[in-house]
């Protein structure tokens, strides 16, 4: 990847939004870090600062769901020497649930923080982007965005609109030099991997990847020209069979369903969920 990224992260206080910016810093000249945590982004910053002479910080701590946090951002990104060229939409939450009984309050956190804040973002941060010889938006999808998986209906749907919204824009900018792209991890181990999901993907021997690979894996997207990219080989089969034949994964997950319940069975209820967050 090219030096000297002038870049906007946001969930940059969580697991994963840490090994990213930690990744990406060695490639930037100026980085617009978001999150809800003030204290781990300030100590992000610390770190950052000693390990990368020159690099231009700025935090903003703060819930992206408030219009006046996103303008903060907006207005930090402006102020980069030389402008952004790159805005990683990386902030999302997680809601392990029985469809049937998940609150209302999670389902439309949800759809607030995971869809609706990376697409006003992009809105906002648009100008500034298109001002750039050449820029890019990624959006932190997953797996899930290709494949519907019980006990995550609302999160798959969450990511599989994200996906539909960075191809659609896509489409729209093909013809500027602003590109749009859908980089998918499968599951990390981060905070969003609840004892239950870790209980999940131990029984069922899904693989879980350390933060750090899956950064490693973003800063080599970020040079390469496809538009999307899925991480883990069994994962992308079972996307390529979910386009192609989808019964065969029906058949499959149907076939987890018992324990995908049990665990189900052991994830708190309360209306009040509690957010796993990437920051």
């Amino acid at each position: 990847m090219a030096a000297g990224h002038r870049l906007v992260l946001t969930g940059a206080s969580g697991g994963l939004g840490h090994a990213f910016a930690d990744a990406l810093a060695a490639h930037s000249r100026a980085m617009v870090l978001a999150g809800r945590d003030g204290e781990r982004l300030d100590a992000l910053k610390t770190r950052l600062a000693a390990r990368h002479s020159g690099l231009v910080t700025v935090t903003i701590a703060g819930d992206l769901t408030d219009a006046s946090v996103r303008e903060r951002v907006r207005e930090a990104a402006a102020s980069l020497p030389g402008g952004v060229d790159l805005l990683i939409n990386a902030a999302g939450i997680n809601d392990f649930h029985d469809f049937t009984q998940q609150a209302g309050a999670s389902i439309d956190r949800l759809l607030d923080v995971n869809l609706l804040v990376p697409i006003q973002l992009t809105q906002l941060l648009l100008p500034l982007l298109k001002a750039a010889p050449r820029a890019q938006v990624i959006n932190i999808g997953s797996i899930f965005g290709y494949l519907g998986y019980p006990g995550f209906a609302v999160y798959c749907a969450t990511k599989f609109g994200l996906r539909g919204f960075s191809q659609a824009l896509r489409r729209e900018l093909s013809d500027t030099t602003l590109r749009v792209r859908y980089f998918a991890p499968r599951a990390v181990r981060t905070a969003l991997t609840t004892p239950a999901i870790a209980a999940m993907n131990r029984e069922l021997k899904t693989a879980e990847d350390a933060p750090e690979r899956v950064a490693r894996a973003l800063v080599d997207f970020i040079a390469r020209d496809t538009w999307d990219r899925k991480i883990g080989l069994p994962e992308k089969l079972y996307v390529l069979l979910n386009r192609l034949a989808p019964s065969i994964n029906d058949i499959a997950i149907r076939g987890q369903l018992g324990v995908i319940r049990r665990q189900l069975g052991t994830q708190a209820t309360t209306l009040d969920f509690e957010e796993r967050k990437r920051g």
